[in-house]
């Protein structure tokens, strides 16, 4: 999922959100999935909306590597470590694409 490049542009990431959501909830099978976060500033806001639309799609993601900058992946990994009853799929954090994508098909 690109969440990545929407700077403070919380609306329109929301909006991408909802439409991964909705498609992602449409798919027969568990996938692993890739969040891209670079260039997105995690506000309250939107680590909250993150965080829900995760819990809405565990039961679809097989397991989720998280790839942004320290920054993000730190706030991230910290909100849903508090919140770890709510989300049970195995989670990585990168801050290289492609070592997210080596953990995912493994």
């Amino acid at each position: 999922m690109k969440y990545g490049s929407f700077h403070t542009d919380s609306k329109a990431l929301f909006d991408l959100m909802k439409a991964e959501e909705a498609f992602i909830l449409g798919q027969p099978k568990r996938l692993a999935m890739w969040v891209d976060l670079y260039e997105t500033q995690l506000t309250k806001e939107v680590v909250l909306e993150l965080s829900g639309n995760l819990i809405r799609l565990q039961s679809h993601i097989r397991k989720l590597a998280i790839v942004g900058d320290y920054f993000s992946r730190h706030r991230l990994h910290r909100f849903l470590r508090k919140h770890a009853d709510l989300f049970m799929a195995p989670i990585q954090y990168y801050d290289d694409p492609e070592d997210a994508k080596t953990w995912l098909v493994m």
